[in-house]
């Protein structure tokens, strides 16, 4: 059994070095950047940005987003909500209506369910721009995420992001950031604060 175990183990060690032997430097260069740039986003630290979204021309929005790991908040032009990791409240201003579902529940959110991602199932290239580094991600042969292709535009320097652009089936989302801030965040940011909406309408859908 101990013999299985090793040469088990030797194979799977034996694939990654293959791997990692077949990707060129741009390539191993540009999955490094990719990965601080989004650490620094989604990291347990935290992060705020403003943005704006362009999803084909039918859906346009902007706002601010706080993020620290699997928690956020954020403001936008309709909406805000709080996501402490476990329960996350959508209050719809002009209807005074507090929403409330499960914090991983596609539900709430009928656009961040198509973008599934996988950093793993993407090849990685790097360019030089004028406004910083570019990265392009394009989709492994055989992989299951749904975004199919990704082109982000970063700080040269700091690997801040500045325009992420995403391809999901056939058609591309812009994503401008402006604001970027990666910065120790309060725990306290991400709680609802009920006593505020406390005369609002509340739709469990959990």
């Amino acid at each position: 059994m101990r013999i299985r175990i090793i040469l088990a183990l030797y194979m799977a060690l034996a694939s990654i070095s293959s791997a990692m032997a077949d990707e060129t430097p741009n390539e191993r260069q540009a999955r490094r950047i990719f990965d601080k740039a989004y650490d620094q986003v989604f990291g347990n630290v935290g992060s705020s940005l403003s943005y704006d979204v362009n999803i084909v021309g039918l859906y346009k929005t902007h706002g601010t987003i706080w993020i620290k790991g699997k928690r956020n908040k954020f403001v936008d032009d309709k909406v805000n909500s709080w996501n402490d990791g476990i329960t996350a409240y959508k209050c719809y201003r002009k209807k005074r209506v507090v929403e409330i579902y499960h914090a991983a529940s596609k539900k709430k959110d009928k656009y961040s369910g198509r973008f599934k991602f996988n950093a793993d199932d993407f090849t990685y290239h790097v360019d030089t721009d004028p406004e910083g580094l570019l990265l392009t991600l394009k989709q492994k042969h055989g992989a299951k995420s749904s975004v199919k292709e990704v082109k982000a535009l970063v700080e040269r320097k700091t690997y801040a992001p500045k325009r992420i652009r995403i391809k999901v089936a056939f058609f591309w989302t812009t994503i401008t950031v402006r604001d970027f801030n990666a910065r120790e965040l309060s725990d306290d940011i991400f709680i609802f604060p009920r006593e505020k909406y406390k005369d609002w309408k509340f739709v469990d859908k959990r």
